[in-house]
């Protein structure tokens, strides 16, 4: 990188107008004085809250020119050393020395690929006079970095794909209470979010394109942010596991089950190397593994975990979209709605399966999770398993959620909700 090239990506980056950008619920403090963190799967919309994080300060007055805004997966700055990063406030000053000496908001998209970059942004923080926005696409690098390299001088944040909440407000869609026509909107628009799943790109995409441009981003996530970041020393094996967790949401997930498949189909690997590739698909929030409910380390170990998916349309470009369970994915996005808040969730193991407990440790809500209830067999088989969830948990909430059900009066102390109305309503917090 060298400083007339910066010159010329610092200029563009401050003349030319910010992106048009629906508003996420996610808003970053505008006055923190720590080091503002945005983690997730790429192209899960942090660049676009960097953009309107942008836009809310212009609307508070601040001059554009105090605005520094670099992607490091710009080809112009390539490539990039540590050293390289001092030229950036040297190269702004050049262009703009009205502004020299004067308070910068720095944002800095997907600045894993740089080096030892923990260490600029420490020292930027604390010898000028900056507020600092950095995003990432690997939960472990920023994480330990983070920790180690920013020593308590940074908060962090989560970003998901489109909640439901979010996808209606991407479709210019509101729910009118008490309206029958509404709810029927609401229920439908859910039928399209559990179809479409909640990428930006994909959700405002025509949708003739969808398929391609989820095919383009699941190669550019195994190959970017898989092979390439870890060097991956078996693609294929990478590609058959990425494939087995995208093409089977919310499906319980056996380690040695699975090594004895692949070695049956003839591929040479350890159950290591399963974990460690299985370590690679978390750390790009890719997959979230959910263990059991159960305070008992040893016997969090001995069950499987469930693994859900950051999106379940990202399994379209393995396996043709009928045979993806559509209770899978609507259990998918019920656990999503709660990763988003908080991180102590589990399932209850069994034979009468829970599917998403909040609060594992002392389970505060219950929860089982299903497309349509209306066939007796599917009501009794739910409803029984949150009544032996119960005996376990009494002081539990038990809900069970449908898109789907008839008019039954479940038991005392269960409530049975419609799916788009618990994915709008849940509390964020029980």
């Amino acid at each position: 990188m060298d400083k007339e090239t910066l010159k010329y990506v610092l200029t563009q980056s401050t003349t030319r107008p910010l992106p048009p950008a629906t508003p996420r619920t996610l808003e970053l403090p505008l006055d923190s004085t720590k080091i503002v963190a945005l983690v997730g799967i790429r192209r899960s919309g942090k660049t676009f809250l960097l953009y309107e994080t942008m836009r809310r300060l212009e609307a508070r007055g601040v001059d554009r020119r105090q605005l520094i805004y670099l992607n490091f997966e710009d080809d112009r700055l390539l490539p990039i050393d540590v050293r390289d990063l001092d030229l950036i406030l040297r190269a702004h000053d050049e262009l703009y020395p009205e502004f020299s000496g004067r308070r910068r908001f720095v944002f800095f998209d997907e600045v894993q690929g740089v080096p030892s970059w923990e260490t600029y942004l420490r020292r930027l923080h604390d010898t000028e006079d900056a507020r600092l926005f950095v995003t990432g696409s690997s939960s472990q690098l920023l994480s330990r970095e983070l920790a180690t390299g920013l020593r308590g001088r940074s908060v962090s944040f989560e970003v998901f794909p489109l909640s439901f909440a979010e996808f209606l407000r991407f479709r210019g869609l509101e729910h009118v209470p008490y309206s029958r026509a509404s709810e029927s909107r609401m229920a439908s628009a859910l039928e399209e979010y559990l179809k479409t799943g909640g990428l930006p790109e994909v959700v405002l995409a025509d949708e003739l394109m969808r398929p391609r441009i989820l095919k383009e981003y699941v190669d550019l996530v195994f190959y970017r942010d898989l092979v390439e970041r870890y060097g991956v020393g078996n693609p294929h094996l990478m590609r058959l596991l990425l494939r087995q967790c995208l093409g089977h949401p919310a499906s319980l997930f056996n380690v040695h089950k699975l090594y004895q498949d692949f070695r049956s189909q003839g591929q040479a690997l350890s159950k290591d190397t399963l974990y460690t590739y299985l370590g690679y698909l978390e750390q790009s929030f890719i997959v979230f593994p959910l263990p059991v409910a159960e305070r008992s380390l040893r016997k969090q170990a001995a069950n499987p975990k469930k693994m859900h998916t950051i999106d379940w349309a990202l399994a379209l470009p393995f396996v043709a979209e009928p045979t993806v369970d559509v209770g899978k994915k609507l259990e998918t996005a019920i656990f999503l709605h709660w990763r988003r808040q908080r991180e102590d969730l589990g399932y209850l193991a069994g034979e009468r399966e829970v599917d998403v407990v909040v609060n594992r440790d002392r389970p505060e809500q219950l929860i089982n999770v299903a497309y349509s209830v209306t066939a007796p067999r599917t009501w009794a088989r739910e409803i029984a398993a949150l009544e032996q969830g119960a005996a376990r948990f009494p002081k539990a909430k038990r809900m069970l959620v449908a898109h789907e059900h008839a008019t039954r009066k479940p038991p005392a102390g269960i409530q049975v909700l419609d799916a788009w109305r618990y994915l709008l309503d849940a509390p964020l917090k029980v």
